[in-house]
């Protein structure tokens, strides 16, 4: 794996819910992989439970069967104080936080460390200090959260994390709500953070070209065909990223492993609407 260690396994993984009449299944018998210093992105139709397996890697739900391991150790094994100190989350909601400057949310990235007291020592403080420069908003620092744009309040939410100094960080969905520049360069920090510190990056996103051109890996998931893990590469050559996605009205350019409209389909439904206008 040219050096890079697993941090996260998942072995036999089957998630959902317990619900009165017995389990909502939502993957099944999931065996895959994260390593070091990776962006890995999930990616799937809504709906296809990607919430639930990120929730379920971070240790937020049970898994309904299957094991997720930590660098070799079992997730059920880590108390909360550990589990915070191992795995950062940076979930989809806009946070609604009112009167509180961008370093002092940074600086909850912190509580793992601080004790009861939230008392700062100058490791503390360090921390906070190389998470708003990692993520290029030390000018931000005594701005208020709610006069944030969403780009900015996306940095601080990944600053946060970081200021959490954990190997590994989850992500649901960290582009939307942005605009396109600000989705690149979300990306763009994600995949230089991985690499840079070599943290194990996993996140979800529906921004499909984007993931492609900047993850190391993908995970593939849908509730019909499951999950598939590869390189862009691999799963371009297997023809799984066109199982999983094309539709009508979409193709995909195995020369270059993105995603177009298909011409030849717009073409068509433009002849069908204007044949339904005219009788």
């Amino acid at each position: 794996m040219n050096g890079k260690r697993e941090t996260i396994t998942v072995k036999n993984l089957t998630t959902g819910y317990r619900v009165s009449k017995g389990e909502k299944r939502v993957t099944n018998a999931l065996d895959a992989t994260l390593y070091s210093g990776e962006l890995t992105c999930l990616l799937g139709p809504n709906g296809a439970g990607k919430s639930t397996l990120l929730r379920t890697l971070a240790g937020f739900q049970k898994p309904l069967s299957g094991v997720v391991s930590v660098s070799g150790r079992s997730l059920d094994e880590f108390s909360g104080k550990e589990l915070a100190r191992t795995i950062g989350v940076v979930l989809t909601e806009r946070p609604k936080l009112e009167n509180m400057d961008v370093e002092t949310l940074v600086g909850l990235g912190r509580a793992p460390y601080t004790g009861f007291w939230g008392k700062f020592s100058s490791a503390d403080k360090e921390a906070v200090e190389k998470a708003l420069a990692l993520t290029g908003i030390e000018d931000l620092r005594h701005r208020m959260v709610q006069s944030l744009s969403d780009g900015e309040r996306q940095k601080a939410m990944i600053a946060k994390a970081f200021a959490q100094e954990t190997p590994v960080i989850f992500l649901d969905e960290p582009t939307a709500f942005l605009d396109y520049p600000s989705k690149v360069e979300i990306m763009m920090l994600l995949y230089s953070l991985a690499h840079r510190m070599d943290k194990t990056i996993f996140m979800s996103t529906h921004d499909l070209d984007m993931a492609m051109q900047l993850s190391d890996r993908i995970w593939l998931m849908d509730k019909r065909l499951g999950v598939r893990t590869g390189t862009h590469e691999e799963l371009t050559r297997s023809g799984d990223i066109e199982r999983y996605f094309v539709r009508p009205g979409i193709k995909f350019d195995r020369n270059d492993g993105l995603f177009k409209i298909d011409l030849d389909f717009k073409n068509g439904m433009s002849s069908v609407i204007k044949r339904g206008e005219s009788s």
